[in-house]
């Protein structure tokens, strides 16, 4: 390692660690409201702002096949004009407020954030109660989103990597809602109708499965009384149904959507873990040897020494059902097939185990680099809901760094063994690899 790439970690390493003992240090209360609503919080008087986030239970995933993209399509509209604000009166009145409110859906939940100015915030509580309880889906701004949203697809599929993901998560898992991606969206967006969209809204938004995170300057008797005005007016609901089990495929499979492009992407797929397996700081821990930086595996092999590829990473990915490992790279189309090698071997390497060395270099950066990424309000509150919706506790992020702290190198191979299997990777190229064997498929 070069001396300045050793210098330049030491400092992030630094950094990190004196931000992560501030994160620490952070009071995460639970509030719960007179309505019975629950929320974390971590107040923050050193700037005038709060910020919010929040979700409901059920994603896209539970769009039907006639109905892939509805829940998508949903979210988006909620800020598109509620109660007796059109689209362009609510808009006014956000800026006049200095808030930001937005909405989107993920595979299992509809989230959304707020963020607001606290001497604002009567008004700005004020049109998230508008959005959640009384959105308009004007038949105008309805066509408007549509259209945006099937340009958004058609501008997708001139992105390899955009296509490769979707690809990926197509045919990981084949059967399964996780895998309605955006291929038939375009066909059943056109027959969506208004209706549709309220159905859903109406199934969506209610108080069984709310989970609310607040963060700033605001107490706890305040953000009660706010929460209360703002979904309290929401059913109780019934809990969104549960999506269903994922059972991997053992068998593996190379996947190659031809595109006339100088570099491919590639994204090869491993069975990763859920949230709550006993093994998963152990496997955050592997998981950054293998390909979590510049100092990782990968990306010395594979671009450092051999210049095989622009871009190399590994990391997990978690949905409520099912988690991925997923290795990342692009290469020259020429280059694909040593790449993909490199990577096996790495691998392959890793299952035999890791030296204690990087064990400790990964327990030590991991412990520290969260901490960077909590550079606001909205990220602190970001985290505190990723954490309820997790279901780990108000302190995980007092016993993080001791979690991580207790893996070891044992642990870092026996969660390799498990999860770098040959028998279970699917790879996907979307590009004109040369030298590597592929069946064609259509994204």
């Amino acid at each position: 390692m070069s001396p300045a790439r050793t210098m330049a970690r030491g400092l992030v390493l630094l950094l990190g660690l004196v931000l992560a003992s501030q994160a620490r240090a952070m009071e995460v209360k639970e509030v719960t409201t007179s309505l019975g609503l629950k929320a974390w919080l971590v107040e923050d008087k050193s700037a005038p702002v709060v910020a919010l986030s929040f979700s409901f239970g059920g994603g896209s995933a539970r769009d039907s096949e006639a109905q892939k993209g509805l829940t998508s399509l949903t979210a988006s509209l909620l800020t598109d004009g509620a109660g007796p604000l059109d689209a362009q009166a609510f808009k006014r009145r956000e800026e006049d407020a200095a808030a930001s409110l937005g909405f989107g859906a993920s595979l299992d939940r509809v989230g959304g954030s707020l963020r607001l100015l606290s001497a604002n915030r009567d008004e700005a509580f004020e049109l998230l109660r508008l959005a959640v309880t009384a959105p308009r889906f004007d038949q105008d701004r309805f066509e408007q989103r549509r259209a945006q949203t099937i340009a958004s697809l058609n501008q997708a599929d001139q992105r390899p990597a955009t296509v490769a993901n979707r690809t990926m998560m197509a045919a990981v898992f084949a059967g399964h809602p996780y895998g309605n991606n955006a291929s038939g969206v375009r066909e059943t967006l056109q027959g969506l109708t208004v209706q549709d969209v309220k159905q859903r809204a109406a199934s969506l938004l209610n108080r069984s499965d709310l989970v609310i995170a607040a963060v700033g300057d605001i107490d706890a008797a305040e953000l009660a009384r706010q929460l209360d005005r703002a979904f309290g007016g929401l059913p109780a609901g019934p809990a969104a149904p549960d999506v269903p089990g994922w059972t991997p495929t053992a068998k593996p499979r190379t996947v190659n959507v031809e595109r006339p492009v100088p570099q491919s992407s590639v994204l090869i797929a491993l069975p990763g873990l859920l949230r709550e397996d006993p093994d998963w700081h152990a496997a955050l821990v592997m998981v950054h040897i293998l390909g979590g930086g510049q100092q990782s595996r990968l990306f010395t092999e594979v671009r450092e020494k051999r210049g095989l590829a622009y871009s190399v990473s590994a990391g997990l990915r978690v949905q409520q059902k099912a988690g991925l490992l997923v290795v990342s790279t692009g290469s020259a189309s020429e280059r694909v097939a040593d790449s993909l090698r490199v990577i096996k071997a790495e691998l392959a390497r890793l299952r035999e185990g890791a030296s204690d060395q990087e064990v400790a270099d990964a327990k030590t950066y991991l412990s520290g680099s969260l901490a960077l990424s909590l550079d606001s309000s909205g990220a602190i509150a970001g985290l505190m809901h990723q954490l309820q919706v997790d279901r780990q506790p108000r302190d995980y992020l007092d016993r993080r760094a001791a979690l991580i702290g207790a893996v070891k190198a044992d642990d870092v191979r026996r969660v390799a063994r498990r999860l770098l299997r040959d028998e279970a990777m699917t790879t996907i190229i979307v590009g004109k690899p040369a030298g590597a064997a592929v069946e064609p498929e259509k994204p």
